[in-house]
C-alpha cells in the first residue's frame, strides 16, 4: 500500500477528520453534496496543488492537512537528492500543509520546510489521480502526446535538450547575419583601441610597481647618502657607534664581578653591538648594488607617460587599464568568432543533425508504442459498453520541429463495429467519453512507480452492466496497487475490499463532514440506499447482499487465478533457465 492516513483539520466543512486506509481497493460513497470529494482535493493540497484561503472552514482561522505514505525505492532516492530526513522515511514520509486566512501557505516534508514544487514532484511518485473530467485532457495535444509517451517509457530529456541546443545556434547565426555591418565596425573599432594599448601591453598590479620603482630611482643620491652617513655615524674608528658601544660593555663587564646587575646590562649592550653591526653590513651590501641609473629612471619616465596618455584617452584611470584592455581582447576574439558566419553555419547544421537523431529515435519508440496502446484501449473498451468500438493512436508529421519532436499525437475511437475512428474531440456521446477516459486510465494506471491510485467518480454516465465492469476493473487493480475511487454506482462499490461512507451533518457549532467505514448490515444498508434512493425495502437489501455475496466469489476466484497466473509464470521462468542452460 502506499496511502496510510490522512488527517483533515477545519478543510472546507470537516472540523476533524482522521482516517486510516488500507491495501487493496477502498470505495467512498455518500449522498449528494455530503462531500465525496473533499478527501481528494485534501489529498491534492498536501500533494502541492494552488492554495487558496477559501478551503478553510468557516470560523475557523486556518486548514492543516496531513499525509503519511509507505516509502518506495523511488521515493527514498528523490528524498536524499533533495536533502530530507530519509532516515526517518525509512518507515514513511509524512506530509504536512497549513493554509491561513490570508492564503499563505507553509508545507513540511518530514518535519522539514518545504515548499509546494517539492510536495508536487514528490506526489508525482507517490500517486496518480484520475478525475471525473478526465476525457477533456484528451482533446490537448500534449496530454494525449504524454500519454503515448507514459506508455513507451520515452525520456524526452535529450530531446529537449538537443532541441534548445538547435535553436541556440540558429538563433547565433541568425543575430550575427543580420548584424555582420554593425559588429564590423564594433570589430575595426575595437581592432584600434587593443592596437593601441598593445604598444604598452599593460600587467595587472604593474603600474603601483611602476611607481614604486620610479620613487626610488627619483630619489637615488639621498639615499645612497643616507646609507654613507648611517655608516660612518656607526663605524668611525674613535666616535663612533660601534666603537662607543664596545667602550660601554667593557667598562661595566670588568666590574660586574662585583655588582652582578652589570652582568644583565652586559648582556643587553652586546646584543646592541650585534644587531648594529648587521645594520651596518646591511647599508655596505646596499651601496655595492646602489648607483644612479639615469638611464632607467629615463625609461620609467616614458612608460609611465604612456600609461598616463592611454588612460586619459580611453577616459579610464591607471589602474582600470590592464582590465579594460583584457576585456577588449575577449570581446574582439567574440566578434572573429561571431563573423565566421561558416563556422556558424557548420554548429547550426550540426545541432540540427543532433536534433533530428534525438527526435527519429523519439518517433520510433512512439511508432511501436502506438498501435499497442491502441489495442489495450480498445480490449477495455469493449468491457465498458462499447462492444465492436475501436481505439486507435494516430501519428501526424508536423509542419516545422518541436521541442517535442517530429509529430503530433491524435487519439481516434469509432463508438460502435462498422464506424470510421474520429479525434475523440469530436465523439458526441458525453457518456462515450467519460468511457474511453476510463479505458484509458485503465490501460495507463499501471504506468509510473505511484502505489495509489484515485478515480474520483470516472464512472460518470455508466451504468448497468458496464458499472459492474468498472467496479470488477478496479478491483483487479487493487491487487497490485492501493485504489480509492468516489463513486456513486452501488455495482462500483460492491466491488470494494473496504467501504467508506461520506455523510454530512448539522449541530450547534454548524455543517460538518466527516467518513465512516462500513461492515456487515451497515455496508448492506448503504449499498441499499444507493440502489433504491432514501426509503429501503427488503428487495433492495437482499439486492445488496447479493451484490457483495457475488464481489466475495469473485475475491476467492481472483484469489485462485493469481495462484495460478504465479504458478505459470514460474513456470516460464524455470523453462527460460533450462533453454538459456
Amino acid at each position: 500500500m502506499s496511502l496510510r492516513h490522512i488527517v483533515l483539520r477545519d478543510f472546507v466543512i470537516v472540523r476533524a477528520f482522521d482516517l486510516d486506509l488500507s491495501t487493496g481497493f477502498t470505495a467512498l460513497t455518500g449522498e449528494t453534496g455530503a462531500g465525496k470529494s473533499i478527501l481528494i482535493d485534501a489529498v491534492q493540497l498536501v500533494l502541492g496543488s494552488r492554495a487558496e484561503s477559501g478551503v478553510i472552514r468557516e470560523g475557523a482561522n486556518r486548514t492543516e492537512i496531513s499525509a503519511e505514505f509507505d516509502v518506495t525505492p523511488d521515493v527514498l532516492s528523490w528524498l536524499q537528492e533533495e536533502g530530507f530526513d530519509d532516515i526517518a522515511a525509512q518507515d514513511g514520509v509524512l506530509l504536512k500543509r497549513t493554509i491561513d486566512l490570508q492564503g499563505k501557505s507553509r508545507a513540511w516534508i518530514n518535519g522539514s520546510p518545504a515548499t509546494a514544487a517539492q510536495l508536487r514532484a514528490l506526489g508525482d511518485l507517490l500517486l496518480d489521480i484520475h478525475g471525473q473530467h478526465a476525457w477533456q485532457s484528451l482533446t490537448r495535444p500534449d496530454a494525449v502526446r504524454g500519454l503515448l509517451d507514459a506508455y513507451a517509457s520515452i525520456d524526452l530529456k535529450n530531446l529537449h535538450s538537443a532541441w534548445t541546443s538547435w535553436r541556440l545556434a540558429t538563433q547565433t547565426l541568425h543575430d550575427a547575419q543580420h548584424d555582420q555591418a554593425s559588429l564590423q565596425d564594433e570589430r575595426e573599432r575595437l581592432m584600434w583601441q587593443v592596437g593601441e594599448v598593445d604598444k604598452l601591453s599593460p600587467a595587472a598590479d604593474e603600474w603601483d610597481e611602476l611607481n614604486n620603482q620610479h620613487t626610488r630611482l627619483s630619489h637615488a643620491q639621498a639615499l645612497m647618502d643616507a646609507a654613507q652617513s648611517a655608516i660612518q655615524a656607526l663605524e668611525d674608528d674613535d666616535n663612533g657607534a660601534l666603537t662607543l658601544l664596545a667602550k660601554a660593555q667593557t667598562a661595566l663587564q670588568e666590574q660586574a664581578h662585583v655588582e652582578a646587575e652589570f652582568a644583565n646590562w652586559v648582556d643587553v649592550l652586546a646584543s646592541s653591538v650585534a644587531q648594529a653591526s648587521d645594520v651596518a653590513h646591511s647599508l655596505q651590501a646596499y651601496l655595492s648594488h646602489t648607483e644612479l641609473d639615469p638611464d632607467g629612471l629615463q625609461a620609467l619616465d616614458e612608460r609611465m607617460g604612456l600609461w598616463m596618455s592611454l588612460a586619459r584617452r580611453f577616459k579610464r584611470t591607471p589602474q582600470e587599464l590592464p582590465a579594460v584592455y583584457a576585456e577588449w581582447k575577449q570581446r574582439l576574439l567574440q566578434l572573429e568568432a561571431s563573423s565566421d558566419l561558416e563556422a556558424l553555419e557548420r554548429a547550426q547544421a550540426q545541432a540540427f543533425t543532433h536534433y533530428t537523431t534525438e527526435a527519429q529515435k523519439v518517433s520510433k519508440a512512439r511508432a511501436k508504442a502506438a498501435p499497442q496502446l491502441a489495442t489495450s484501449i480498445t480490449q477495455a473498451m469493449q468491457g465498458l459498453g462499447m462492444q465492436g468500438g475501436r481505439f486507435e493512436v494516430a501519428l501526424e508529421t508536423n509542419d516545422q520541429p518541436s521541442a517535442s519532436g517530429l509529430e503530433s499525437v491524435v487519439f481516434l475511437v469509432a463508438g460502435h463495429a462498422g464506424s470510421t475512428p474520429r479525434p475523440v474531440g469530436k465523439v458526441a456521446s458525453g457518456g462515450e467519453l467519460s468511457r474511453i477516459a476510463l479505458a484509458i486510465a485503465v490501460t495507463t494506471s499501471q504506468l509510473g512507480s505511484a502505489q495509489t491510485l484515485i478515480f474520483d467518480e470516472v464512472d460518470s454516465g455508466v451504468g448497468g452492466a458496464v458499472a459492474e465492469t468498472v467496479g470488477r476493473l478496479m478491483q483487479q487493480l487493487g491487487i497490485d496497487r492501493q485504489v480509492l475511487a468516489v463513486t456513486h454506482l452501488p455495482q462500483v462499490a460492491a466491488c470494494a475490499d473496504h467501504h467508506g461512507v461520506v455523510s454530512k451533518h448539522s449541530d450547534a457549532q454548524g455543517v460538518a463532514s466527516s467518513v465512516t467505514l462500513v461492515e456487515g448490515e451497515e455496508r448492506v444498508s448503504e449499498i441499499a440506499r444507493m440502489l433504491g434512493g432514501e426509503k429501503i425495502s427488503d428487495t433492495t437489501r437482499a439486492h445488496a447482499r447479493e451484490m457483495l455475496h457475488l464481489h466475495n466469489k469473485n475475491l476467492s476466484a481472483n484469489a485462485n487465478t493469481n495462484e495460478n497466473t504465479v504458478a505459470i509464470s514460474n513456470a516460464k521462468v524455470t523453462a527460460k533457465v533450462k533453454a538459456k542452460a
